[in-house]
């Protein structure tokens, strides 16, 4: 399960910090990732006019010096080993710019052990990642990018809640998301400038396609 979800900016800085268990994940996860991402010349601009100029007609040799899934020392915010000198899988992404990093335990009954396995899809994180980065897309606009992200804080810490249920992926379906949080509109983000309170958009109906056995169809369809 996902134990801290992480999304960095271009400059390593944290701008979504969510933790869906009751051990909090420490920062430090980010800066072992950042001082990896940070030896890749292309890892946050897609491919540069150096890197071509370097490696002529393929570049994408220096496109990505990060590993997909890391094994990382797992520091508690009091700077002690919050498992006995353990560590913690981090599954990271990138997109428009944006490091998605999700942390993971090992598997329960082997906290202390590193070669005790995942005890989850290493797939399955990597595709909830995209999912995430997906449905940043549909509500944000493309590119959801840091000034996107930084525009729709609150709307994206509703997103993660309904997409997150104690660790484990729920709510996935752009459709039924849809139904439960609405998408930023401009009107919405004027009444919440001016009245300084939040915006709404939380809907107060149940959509119909939580309950139904393809999520992915609205109702009545």
């Amino acid at each position: 399960m996902i134990q801290s979800l992480f999304i960095l900016s271009p400059t390593g800085e944290v701008l979504i910090e969510r933790h869906f268990r009751s051990t909090v994940t420490s920062r430090t996860v980010c800066d072992h990732f950042w001082t990896k991402a940070s030896e890749g010349l292309n890892h946050h601009g897609g491919v540069s006019t150096a890197s071509t100029a370097i490696l002529g007609s393929n570049p994408f040799m220096l496109y990505d010096s990060v590993e997909p899934v890391m094994e990382v020392p797992d520091i508690g915010n009091d700077g002690d080993d919050a498992n006995g000198g353990g560590t913690i899988y981090l599954f990271s992404i990138l997109r428009d710019g944006l490091s998605y990093l999700a942390a993971c335990p090992p598997c329960i009954g082997n906290q202390n052990n590193p070669s005790g396995g995942l005890g989850i899809s290493p797939l399955l994180i990597t595709e909830f990642l995209h999912k995430i980065a997906d449905t940043f897309v549909i509500y944000f606009g493309d590119p959801a990018d840091e000034s996107a992200v930084k525009d729709n804080f609150s709307t994206a810490y509703q997103l993660l809640e309904e997409m997150v249920d104690y660790g484990w992926p729920l709510t996935t379906e752009p459709n039924a998301l849809t139904d439960l949080i609405r998408p930023p509109t401009v009107m919405a983000k004027i009444h919440q400038a001016m009245t300084g309170g939040s915006s709404n958009i939380l809907s107060e109906a149940l959509p119909n396609g939580t309950v139904s056995n393809m999520p992915w169809r609205k109702a009545g369809v």
